[in-house]
Parts: structure tokens; C-alpha cells; sequence
């Protein structure tokens, strides 16, 4: 996919991806309910990091995206995601990259496994707090998205008027 040419379609893109990370979110929650150790991890991992991916790829701001920009604008891109203090912008999301996220929120992680074991209410509360961190980073990561694309279309906006 491309950067979002309009201000509304940015728009558009963060309400539909908005979306899909309460969709993600719910999948996470329902894993934590699962009373196998270490399947909510696995499938919190496979969540994250197609859930970032995508929503990478729906701002044009995926690896792939910024490989096809003009160099400049490819630097000003990945410069823009730095400035914000998001690493996974431009990136292909990996493994290391969703455990880097993972040690981020580690204690809410953590948290999450001890309270699975008390029956009923700890698989509650577990599911409550991997829809909240799924919910958080998702969010989070749309902010940023959107904020560097607003900052890309700004630049070739002048660019262009030049």
C-alpha cells in the first residue's frame, strides 16, 4: 500500500484500523482463557505482530512502503518515526521486535500469568489485562502511524508545491 494521499483518508485509515485492533484485542483475551501455559503468550505473539504489521502496511508505512519512497523522503520518514520514539515504524515486524514489545509491558504480562491460576476470576482478570495491552499498543501504535504519516504528507505536499 501507498501513504494516504488525503487527510481523510488518514482519517479513514485510523478509524478502520482502530477497528481491527479491538477485533485483535478480543482474540487475545479469548486465548487468555485457555488453561494451557504459555498459550496466551503464543497467541499474543502471533496477534501483535501481525496487528502491527498490518496496521504498518494500511498507513503505507511498512518496510516494503518506505523502500519504494524517494530516498530523501525515505529518510525523512524514518526520521519522523524516531523523533516520536516508535521503533517499529518502517520495520519488519519479527519475533525479536514483538519480544522487545513484550519487555515493555512485562509486568503486565507477568501479571497476566500469575492471576490465570485462581480459578474463574484469575482467567477474568487475565483476559481483562490481555485486552488492555493488546488494545494499548495497537492504539498506540495508530497514533504514531498516523502522526509520521501527517508528517510525510505534509512534506510532499511542499515538495510538490515547490
Amino acid at each position: 500500500m501507498s501513504l494516504p494521499a488525503t487527510q481523510t483518508e488518514l482519517e479513514q485509515i485510523r478509524a478502520e484500523c482502530r477497528i481491527m485492533v479491538k477485533n485483535r484485542a478480543f482474540v487475545s483475551a479469548g486465548a487468555a482463557t485457555i488453561p494451557i501455559p504459555g498459550a496466551d503468550v503464543l497467541a499474543d505473539m502471533a496477534v501483535l505482530s501481525t496487528m502491527l504489521q498490518t496496521i504498518n502496511e494500511q498507513f503505507g508505512l511498512s518496510q516494503q512502503d518506505l523502500d519504494q519512497l524517494d530516498p530523501e523522503m525515505r529518510k525523512f520518514a524514518l526520521a519522523a518515526a524516531g523523533s516520536i520514539g516508535s521503533k517499529l515504524i518502517g520495520k519488519l515486524i519479527t519475533k525479536q521486535l514483538v519480544a522487545l514489545v513484550f519487555k515493555k509491558f512485562g509486568v503486565r504480562f507477568v501479571s497476566k500469568q500469575v492471576v490465570r491460576f485462581v480459578p474463574l476470576l484469575g482467567q477474568a482478570v487475565a483476559a481483562g489485562l490481555s485486552y488492555g495491552v493488546i488494545a494499548r499498543i495497537g492504539y498506540t501504535h495508530i497514533d504514531d502511524c498516523y502522526r509520521v504519516a501527517q508528517q510525510v504528507q505534509r512534506a510532499l505536499v511542499s515538495v510538490k508545491a515547490e
